[in-house]
């Protein structure tokens, strides 16, 4: 590992720690509950490698116990994932220009691996493409770690899990904070924070993040040009 390599893992892994925590948390609680439907520790080790989706991959372990619908079965995944749509439109700056390491940071983009590399302060002698691709690697390793641990052990584990994915929640409640008190520019947290309210107040709890994204998605785009001179005011 040359010192370029070095230098960007090691600025990328402190900024995934938290990650880490509720990534093993909930991937020993995936691996528990694919335990806990009879399947070998090797499922939950496959699909967390392969998929890399952690709320898909609960629903694909509730798929692969009914009868074979391969439509249901996309229309659900582009239900529960379409959120990653945005994702991907909102970083095709950052990630159009990383050469061979695009390819796996965009498979790799997760809700937590989107929310640290779209906020984070890259120092110019760091290369920023090896940088988001070990923040990615280091979220994936975290999650794959998780479910086989719960995989292998989940047998020996008897306590309900019922709740568990709340830490997720919580998550990424700690990253908008940290990036909260981290910027002078408010306007992007306080627009999702509003947009979301309204869209689950006309849509309700189970349909308002696709409306909600698409209203952060369009209004951002259209005060992009304001939003990017108030940002260079500042610096």
């Amino acid at each position: 590992m040359n010192s370029s390599t070095r230098a960007a893992l090691k600025f990328a892994f402190p900024q995934t720690l938290p990650i880490l925590a509720g990534f093993l948390f909930l991937g020993i609680a995936y691996g528990i509950f694919m335990n806990s439907l009879g399947f070998h520790a090797i499922y939950p080790i496959l699909m967390s490698l392969l998929i890399f989706a952690g709320s898909m991959e609960f629903v694909a372990a509730n798929l692969l116990l009914i009868s074979f619908n391969p439509l249901s079965a996309f229309f659900l995944t582009l239900m529960v994932n379409a959120r990653h749509l945005f994702y991907g439109i909102s970083m095709l700056d950052k990630y159009g220009n990383l050469g061979r390491k695009k390819w796996y940071v965009i498979y790799g983009m997760c809700d937590e691996s989107f929310a640290i590399n779209s906020t984070l302060n890259i120092p110019n002698h760091l290369d920023k493409g090896k940088v988001m691709l070990f923040v990615t690697l280091l979220n994936q390793i975290y999650w794959v770690a998780g479910a086989a641990i719960g995989g292998i052990f989940g047998s020996f584990i008897t306590f309900n899990t019922e709740g568990l994915e709340f830490v997720m929640t919580a998550l990424f409640v700690v990253i908008f904070i940290e990036n909260w008190f981290s910027t002078k520019q408010y306007h992007s947290a306080l627009l999702g924070l509003l947009l979301s309210a309204i869209a689950l107040a006309i849509f309700g709890g189970e349909r308002f993040i696709i409306p909600a994204m698409l209203a952060i998605l369009g209004i951002l785009t259209l005060l992009r040009s304001t939003l990017q001179k108030n940002k260079e005011a500042t610096l």
